[in-house]
């Protein structure tokens, strides 16, 4: 079930008028991609071109960007019938998405599979995540609207990110959604403390994107690209749960600590497209997806949120995350979980 703290009052601000304000604020970034673009010789020009008027003439389709309707997220055979693991769903920090917002498919999945998510409406502390196995911040940002001056400071304060810090490695689970600009740089004071870099930018793969869309930074994780890397996530408890093909939504790079597991491997031809003005750095040796033990306690990192959720986008409404079509992304969502609640071991 989804609870909700009664102790502070859920900001209302829609997921819509969200995912508007950013692309309303980041209109700059793109359009300095875009004049870089036209420098560019006409193949390469043509690629890019493709990635960049998609990302700049969908505003209005990002700004109707949903949670599905549609998608059933039925468990067939749920991991926890007793001792439901809990799980906090922070909202707390002018977070884009939410439990009953854009991440109501991923909330209505874990339920599902037997997981009491909570959703969390107050600045971090000891006492509370003392009371939960898992922890789930989703896009956060630095001001209350992406509109905003600040947006892209740090959505925690060096206090909090040190109480997370300090539970997770006493034995809590962390889950650490960032995507590209400026939720990198929101969620980056964060990610330090754990170890995790963010290119704060994003990235794009012309090599591995998914070629339907066209779109360069949908990309494809995959068994036959060699890009989705062997782990208790991706491999699941059994066969039935492993996954072969991912696709992450248009995200950041990340560079995990020592000792860290890439599960979803950037290639040597990926890039970040790093703001203000949309230098072109490589992302080779990077990730999207990533998972390590710390201290007691273990951390997931994504790159991309909505892989996570199952969304519509635009007039046509067309499918982003878990409901696009012949993907494994509700499973991994999934393996994530099991991972960080301690039901997966090494196979």
């Amino acid at each position: 079930m989804i609870a909700s703290d009664a102790a502070t009052q859920y900001r209302t601000g829609s997921g819509s008028d969200r995912v508007l304000a950013l692309n309303q604020h980041y209109h700059v970034f793109f359009t300095s991609v875009e004049s870089r673009i036209r420098s560019l010789t006409l193949p390469v020009q043509y690629r890019l071109g493709l990635c960049v008027s998609l990302l700049l003439l969908s505003t209005p389709a990002f700004a109707q960007q949903i949670a599905d309707p549609n998608f059933k997220p039925v468990v067939a055979r749920p991991a926890y019938t007793k001792n439901f693991p809990r799980v906090l769903f922070d909202e707390a920090h002018n977070n884009a998405h939410t439990a009953v917002g854009s991440f109501k498919p991923f909330a209505d999945l874990l339920t599902d599979d037997g997981y009491h998510v909570v959703r969390n409406h107050k600045s971090f502390n000891k006492e509370t995540l003392d009371t939960f196995k898992v922890l789930v911040i989703a896009n956060a940002l630095g001001a209350e609207d992406a509109d905003e001056e600040g947006a892209d400071k740090s959505a925690f304060s060096d206090e909090e990110c040190d109480i997370v810090r300090d539970w997770v490695r006493s034995g809590g689970a962390l889950l650490l959604l960032a995507d590209h600009a400026p939720f990198g740089s929101a969620a980056q004071n964060l990610a330090k403390r754990v170890e995790v870099d963010m290119s704060k930018g994003l990235t794009r793969d012309p090599a591995n994107c998914e070629k339907d869309s066209g779109i360069e930074t949908f990309i494809v994780y995959s068994r036959e690209n060699k890009l989705l890397s062997d782990h208790p996530i991706t491999q699941g408890r059994s066969d039935a749960e492993r996954v072969s093909r991912v696709i992450a939504f248009s995200g950041q790079s990340l560079k995990g600590p020592d000792g860290s597991v890439v599960f979803l491997k950037l290639a040597d031809s990926a890039v970040d497209m790093i703001p203000p003005h949309g230098k072109e750095v490589s992302a080779a040796g990077r990730a999207q997806g990533i998972a390590f033990k710390f201290g007691k306690g273990r951390v997931v990192v994504l790159g991309e949120a909505a892989m996570l959720s199952a969304q519509i986008a635009g007039s046509d409404k067309r499918p982003v995350g878990m409901n696009y079509p012949d993907i494994d992304n509700k499973q991994l969502a999934l393996n994530i979980m099991h991972w960080l609640s301690g039901l997966l071991k090494e196979r």
